[in-house]
C-alpha cells in the first residue's frame, strides 16, 4: 500500500515544471474563512495570557500567608476567569460560524458543522538538523540548507492549505514527510529540542512538546477539518455535490479514527480518544443526512412504498443524532465540546424523527388499500415499519380498516408536531442557533406542513381516541462509513534522501566516522567481494590484500569513491565504477555499524581485473545442505549498470512555496522503510 511513498535515489527536480513549487492559500487574503481563522489566532493569544494570569493568580494564592493579599488575589482571580470565560464563548461563537464555510448556492437547508483548523507558532528546523547532519552523519551540513528551507516552506504552506484536493494532500505531504524527518533525525533515546505548539481547537490552550509526534497528529487533525470544510462546501441542491459532501464527510470520519487509533495518549484535549470518537460520530451523522437529502432531493413521491423507504431513512438519521448528542453529554467530552454543537444534533434528531413521523402519518392517511392492491407487500412494509404495532393492531387489518389508518395516521402527526415544538425551542433557547437564521426558517416550515396536515384531519375528540405511535424503525440502503485515509495515494520524495538509504542511514543507527581506504589492485584482484542493494558493503575480505591493510572490514559500507557518492548506487554501479580505475590506485570511504546486528544482504559481486566484463553473484542461503559461502559462487555474464550523478538545482526562496514532489528513479529497485512503519511501534503512544 506504500509503494509510492518509498524515498528512490536522488532525482533532480526540474524547476521549470509548472508542478515544481506548491502553495498554500495567501494568509494576507480577506476572505470570510481567513478572517475566522485570524480571528481564532487572536483568541488563541488571548486564552493563553489569560491561562497564565490564572496560574500565577493560583500560585500566589496557595503561597500567600497574609489575610489581606489572599482576598485581593481571590478577586483578581474571579476577573481572571470571568474574562476566560467569555473568551471560550467567543471562540465557541467561532466554531459555530457555519455560514461562511457553506457553499455559495442559496439553499434551504440545514447547514453542516465544519471543524477549524489547528493553529501552531512558527517553527526553525535550520539549526538543529544541521547540526544533527554534522554531528550523526559526518556530512556538511550547508550542502542541505535547501532541503532544510523546503521543509520549512512545506510546513508554512500547511497553516493556509486551500479548501479543496489540493490542500488535503499538501498536508498529506508533510504528515508523510514527517515520518522520514522523524527516522532521520529524532532518535528515540533523547530529544531534539525542537519545541512544537499547537492550539487547541475547541479551548485555545496551547500543547507544547520537544517530539514530532505532536505535529503529526495535529496535522491528522487538520486533514480531518479540512475534509470537513470541504463537505459543507458542497453544493447540496445537486446529486454531485451532496456525493462529494457524504464523500468528504466520511474521509473527515476516516482520518480522525486513524488519529484516534494511532496516538492513544495526545496531551491536546480536541485530540482525546473521547473528544475523537464524538467527532467521529458527527461525520458519520453528517454523511447520513446527506445521503438522506440526497433520496430526497428528486422529490418524495406520494406512494406508499416510497414514503415507507423515506420514514425510515429520516428515522436512521435521527438516530444518528440521538447517539452523538448522548455522547456529547457525557463527561467529560460536556465540559469542553461546544454547548451549540449539542444543540444542533438535539435539534437535529427531534426535527428528523418529526419527518420520520410525518411521512408514516402520510402513507397512512393519503393511501387506501384498494382491490387489486398488492397487499402482502403492504402488509410487509408496515409490519417492518415498526419493532411492534400498537395494541390490538395487526398490519393487514389496520391497512383495511380506514378508521384505524386514520387514527393511527394522526397518531404520527401529533408525535411529528411534539418533535418540531421540541426542536424549535432548543433552537430558541441556544444564543448561537437564534443567529442561524435558515435553521429556523427550515424548522418552522417543517413545523407548518405537518401542522396543516393534522388541522385538515383533526376532530373534535382526537384527544381521547388518539392512538399513541410507535416509533419509526430506523432503515437505509445506504449507511455512512468510516473511509481510511489513502496516503499511498501521495507520492512523496524524502527531503533527505541525500543522506542514504534508510533503511541504513537513520537517527536510531550509529556509525564510526567516514575512513579513508587507499588501496591498489594486487594480481588482478581486489581482495574483497561486493553484496548489498544501496548501500554495497565489503564481503570476504582478504586479510592479506591492500584494503584490508588500510583500515578496510567485512560489513563496511561503501559511501564514496574518488569522490563520486555511492550511497545510492547498486553493486553493478559499484563495479563498472571500479572498473573505472582499473589499474590506479583507488581512495574508498567506507563507514561501520556500531550496532551488534547490522543488517546483511543476500546479493554480492566480486571483481577481478582479468573478467573484461562479468563479475560473480554469490547468493547466500543460510539453510542449503551446509554449503559454504564459496562453494555456491556462479558466474555469470551481465552487463554493468550506469551510473550518472545528480546535478544540484537552485532554489528560489519562498516563505509560499515549495517543491512538489520528485520523480521516483526507475533504476532503483530498493524499498526503504515507509514513516507509517514507525506508527505501529511504541513511538506512537505519547
Amino acid at each position: 500500500m506504500t509503494d509510492a511513498l518509498l524515498p528512490a535515489a536522488p532525482q533532480p527536480l526540474e524547476k521549470e515544471s509548472d508542478d515544481y513549487f506548491r502553495k498554500g492559500c495567501n494568509p494576507l487574503a480577506q476572505t470570510g474563512r481567513s478572517k475566522l481563522q485570524n480571528q481564532r489566532v487572536v483568541l488563541n493569544q488571548q486564552i493563553l495570557k489569560a491561562v497564565r494570569m490564572r496560574t500565577g493568580a493560583e500560585n500566589l494564592l496557595k503561597a500567600a500567608r497574609n489575610q489581606k493579599v489572599r482576598e485581593q488575589v481571590r478577586l483578581e482571580l474571579s476577573f481572571v476567569n470571568s474574562d476566560l470565560q467569555m473568551l471560550k464563548e467567543e471562540l465557541e461563537g467561532l466554531n459555530i460560524s457555519v455560514g461562511v464555510y457553506q457553499g455559495a448556492e442559496e439553499a434551504f437547508t440545514i447547514p453542516l458543522i465544519p471543524l477549524g483548523l489547528k493553529e501552531t507558532k512558527e517553527v526553525d528546523f535550520s539549526i538543529i538538523l544541521k547540526d544533527f547532519i554534522l554531528e550523526h552523519y559526518s556530512e556538511d551540513s550547508y550542502l542541505y540548507e535547501d532541503d532544510i528551507a523546503d521543509l520549512m516552506d512545506l510546513r508554512q504552506a500547511c497553516r493556509t492549505p486551500s479548501r479543496d484536493e489540493a490542500g488535503v494532500e499538501l498536508l498529506m505531504s508533510y504528515f508523510i514527510q514527517l515520518g522520514f524527518v522523524e527516522s532521520r533525525f529524532f532518535p528515540p533515546t533523547h530529544h531534539m529540542g525542537l519545541l512544537f505548539t499547537w492550539y487547541d481547537s475547541l479551548t485555545g490552550v496551547p500543547v507544547s512538546q520537544q517530539n514530532l509526534l505532536l505535529e503529526k497528529a495535529s496535522i491528522l487533525f487538520n486533514i480531518g477539518a479540512l475534509y470537513t470544510q470541504i463537505g459543507t462546501r458542497c453544493n447540496r441542491q445537486t446529486e454531485t455535490g451532496l456525493e462529494s459532501a457524504v464523500d468528504a464527510f466520511q474521509r473527515a470520519a476516516g482520518v480522525l479514527n486513524y488519529l484516534k487509533e494511532t496516538f492513544t495518549h495526545t496531551p491536546s484535549y480536541d485530540m482525546s480518544p473521547a473528544m475523537l470518537s464524538v467527532l467521529v460520530k458527527m461525520m458519520l451523522a453528517q454523511a447520513q443526512e446527506s445521503i438522506f437529502e440526497k433520496l430526497c432531493l428528486p422529490g418524495t413521491q406520494n406512494e406508499f412504498f416510497a414514503l415507507v423507504k423515506v420514514a425510515q431513512e429520516a428515522a436512521k438519521v435521527a438516530e444518528a443524532y440521538q447517539q452523538l448528542h448522548a455522547a456529547m453529554s457525557q463527561e467529560p467530552v460536556k465540559e469542553n465540546i461546544p454547548y451549540s454543537w449539542a444543540s444542533v444534533a438535539y435539534v437535529k434528531a427531534h426535527h428528523y424523527g418529526a419527518l420520520a413521523h410525518y411521512f408514516a402519518a402520510a402513507l397512512l392517511i393519503d393511501h387506501q388499500l384498494k382491490r387489486g392492491a398488492d397487499a402482502d407487500h403492504q402488509e410487509k412494509c408496515l409490519s417492518q415499519l415498526y419493532a411492534h404495532m400498537p395494541e390490538g393492531m395487526r398490519p393487514l387489518a389496520t391497512l383495511k380498516n380506514d378508521g384505524q389508518r386514520m387514527q393511527l395516521g394522526k397518531g404520527h402527526l401529533h408525535r411529528a408536531l411534539g418533535y418540531h415544538e421540541e426542536s424549535l425551542r432548543e433552537a430558541n433557547l441556544c444564543k448561537k442557533l437564534r443567529d442561524i437564521q435558515v435553521l429556523r426558517d427550515v424548522l418552522s416550515a417543517a413545523h407548518q406542513r405537518t401542522q396543516l396536515k393534522y388541522n385538515q384531519h383533526r376532530e373534535d375528540d382526537d384527544l381521547l381516541n388518539l392512538i399513541a405511535a410507535p416509533d419509526v424503525l430506523p432503515k437505509t440502503e445506504r449507511e455512512a462509513e468510516i473511509t481510511s485515509p489513502e496516503f499511498s495515494k501521495v507520492t512523496v520524495t524524502d527531503f533527505f534522501q541525500k543522506l542514504g538509504p534508510l533503511s541504513v542511514f537513520s537517527a536510531n543507527k550509529r556509525w564510526t566516522p567516514p575512513r579513508g581506504i587507499c588501496f591498489t589492485v594486487e594480481e588482478g584482484d581486489l581482495g574483497f567481494t561486493l553484496r548489498g542493494n544501496a548501500p554495497v558493503q565489503v564481503h570476504f575480505l582478504d586479510p592479506r590484500c591492500s584494503a584490508s591493510l588500510a583500515g578496510a572490514k567485512e560489513g563496511d559500507y561503501i559511501v564514496s569513491i574518488q569522490g563520486v557518492d555511492c550511497k545510492w548506487l547498486t553493486v553493478g554501479e559499484v563495479m563498472k565504477l571500479l572498473k573505472s580505475f582499473e589499474g590506479d590506485q583507488v581512495e574508498m570511504k567506507v563507514v561501520s555499524l556500531l550496532d551488534s546486528t547490522s543488517s546483511m544482504h543476500s546479493k554480492c559481486a566480486t571483481y577481478s581485473v582479468g573478467m573484461q566484463k562479468t563479475y560473480s553473484m554469490i547468493c547466500l542461503s543460510t539453510g542449503d545442505d551446509g554449503k559454504t559461502d564459496k562453494a555456491k559462487k556462479i558466474s555469470k555474464k551481465l552487463s554493468f549498470l550506469s551510473w550518472s550523478t545528480s546535478k544540484n538545482r537552485h532554489k528560489s526562496s519562498s516563505t509560499l512555496y515549495l517543491p512538489s514532489v520528485g520523480l521516483a528513479r526507475p533504476q532503483t529497485k530498493k524499498k526503504l522503510p515507509t514513516p507509517f512503519s514507525l506508527l505501529n511501534s511504541d513511538s506512537s503512544l505519547y
